[in-house]
């Protein structure tokens, strides 16, 4: 990805992020824009979201995300439309980073470390 592209991601990251909080905020659901990636055209924008929703099913956060990507991609045009000749398609995505690193944590927690290395590795 060039400079370019990734310029405008950032902007769409903060832009969408700001559009999105605004537009969706049910009672203790959290959404945040947390990677953007343009393809080399600057046609589309994958959006990679995070939702903390305490006790309740994320679906219909990105349900009601793709229901409204019309109207999303209207303000968002009316914020980038002086950077853009044309506003991107907005693709959203589960972005699963977060459950990745947790996968790997308990992995590296399983490993036995024996009581020997553990001692010499303190005195190193």
């Amino acid at each position: 990805m060039g400079f370019r592209p990734e310029r405008l991601a950032a902007v769409i990251k903060k832009d969408l992020g700001h559009i999105i909080q605004k537009s969706y905020q049910p009672d203790g659901t959290f959404v945040t824009v947390t990677n953007v990636i343009m393809t080399d055209d600057l046609s589309i924008a994958k959006v990679y979201l995070s939702v903390f929703a305490p006790g309740r099913d994320d679906k219909p956060v990105y349900e009601f995300l793709d229901e409204s990507i019309p109207e999303i991609r209207f303000e968002l045009a009316s914020k980038i439309k002086n950077q853009v000749r044309k506003i991107p398609e907005l693709h959203f995505y589960q972005d699963d980073t977060a459950e990745y690193v947790n996968k790997i944590e308990k992995i590296f927690n399983k490993i036995d470390i024996p009581e020997e290395d553990k001692d010499s590795s303190d005195s190193e």
